[in-house]
């Protein structure tokens, strides 16, 4: 019997217009009234996670920041947060910086949260895309949300650091990913992802150990419940953690051949298609 179901946002539980369709949000209500814990489990940073999680008015805390924050949305009490070390976020921002990348921090998890950066360059489109998104996202809390600051390394030493993100072109991100990795080894979880058709690099740099699935095993672990009654959606490889943990993983239509073609994982519709409606009715309603 499946306790806890945990779902993934972008290209999931969201459409590709960034909305939650009817049948999605029916189905999770379905699924919390037959007793099922139901989160969100996304790299997102808690800020710009919890509008959704307050308008499903989810049971149980959002697992953020890629698995480093456990926090409800409602109360904003929080459950779990991992944290980078002060010496380590500026190591890590020194590094960025030698390789071109525009650094932004997330501080504060145990308040709302709060993203700081200090410098942005004119080509980094994507990057002034999303900040503009985040601005737009939320409104008039908007200027205490992302925060222009004049120097990044003195504005962390008043913060609790929880995840570090650079961008920037695909080759001085490559080189700036290895030289990360050889320097700093197991004190950070450094995932990266590009798009080479955009020359396009976004390395994410969070605690130690900090994934998906660790954030879902910590919150079943919380809840007394084993791996067979936990059911995780996704559709990235960002969610292979959370996927090989759970006793019901199931991939989207519109994920990666690759997971699709993955025998262990169970496979459901498109998010366009109310992929995560049909796999909450097949596997918890029915």
């Amino acid at each position: 019997m499946i306790k806890l179901l945990a779902i993934d946002l972008d290209g999931t539980l969201l459409n590709s217009a960034g909305k939650i369709p009817d049948q999605n949000r029916d189905a999770i209500k379905a699924a919390e009234r037959a007793g099922v814990l139901v989160t969100i489990a996304t790299g997102r940073r808690f800020r710009d996670a919890r509008p959704v999680g307050l308008t499903l008015e989810l049971n149980a805390p959002l697992i953020t920041h890629n698995g480093a924050l456990l926090k409800h949305a409602d109360s904003l009490e929080t459950v779990s947060a991992d944290l980078l070390s002060p010496e380590t976020s500026l190591e890590i921002i020194r590094v960025g910086k030698t390789y071109g990348g525009d650094a932004l921090a997330s501080v504060d998890p145990r308040r709302e949260g709060t993203l700081y950066y200090d410098r942005l360059s004119d080509d980094n489109e994507p990057l002034l895309r999303y900040l503009q998104w985040a601005k737009t996202l939320h409104g008039d809390d908007a200027e205490s949300s992302v925060i222009h600051v004049s120097n990044l390394e003195d504005e962390i030493l008043k913060h609790d650091v929880i995840h570090i993100s650079f961008s920037g072109p695909c080759d001085p991100m490559a080189d700036m990913s290895t030289y990360l990795d050889a320097d700093l080894g197991d004190s950070v979880t450094i995932l990266t992802t590009i798009y080479p058709r955009r020359n396009f690099t976004l390395i994410d740099i969070l605690p130690p150990n900090a994934s998906k699935g660790s954030g879902v095993k910590r919150l079943a672990e919380m809840q007394g419940f084993d791996a067979g009654e936990v059911m995780t959606i996704g559709d990235n490889f960002n969610d292979i953690e959370m996927l090989e943990f759970a006793g019901t993983p199931v991939v989207m239509g519109n994920a990666d051949p690759n997971l699709i073609e993955n025998t262990e994982f169970y496979t459901t519709l498109s998010n366009d298609e109310c992929g995560v409606a049909i796999a909450i009715d097949k596997f918890i309603l029915e």
